[in-house]
């Protein structure tokens, strides 16, 4: 068996727009396509960030992420960053908080966290 790359990771977001405004205005994903599914009463949103997809949808009484404690599951997603500084700064611009820079053990790179609209963890790593 050969797995090329991640194609994409879905997203549930509990407020649609919200959502859709983090991911394309403030962390600028470009759209590639958007659709309404009548069937499901709920928007799908596909998005691109490099080479790969994030599918955003809107599900209408989805549940809670669980993350606090964190359970078994999908941890964080991880952005790629030339300069975390600067991806910092424009984040707290937009009020989003991150955590403070940390240090990876092992690769020495710099990493931090913030959250989405529904709380969950994202990660940019230098």
């Amino acid at each position: 068996m050969k797995l090329n790359h991640i194609h994409h990771i879905a997203i549930i977001a509990s407020n649609y727009e919200v959502s859709k405004n983090f991911y394309t205005k403030i962390l600028g994903f470009e759209i590639i396509r958007e659709n309404y599914r009548e069937d499901r009463k709920s928007y799908k949103l596909d998005l691109k960030i490099g080479d790969s997809e994030i599918e955003l949808f809107s599900m209408p009484d989805a549940p809670k992420r669980v993350s606090h404690p964190e359970a078994c599951g999908l941890r964080h997603l991880a952005f790629k960053v030339d300069n975390i500084e600067e991806v910092i700064a424009e984040l707290n611009k937009n009020r989003i908080e991150t955590e403070p820079i940390r240090i990876d053990d092992y690769t020495e790179k710099k990493f931090t966290f913030f959250s989405d609209p529904d709380g969950l963890p994202l990660e940019l790593h230098e």
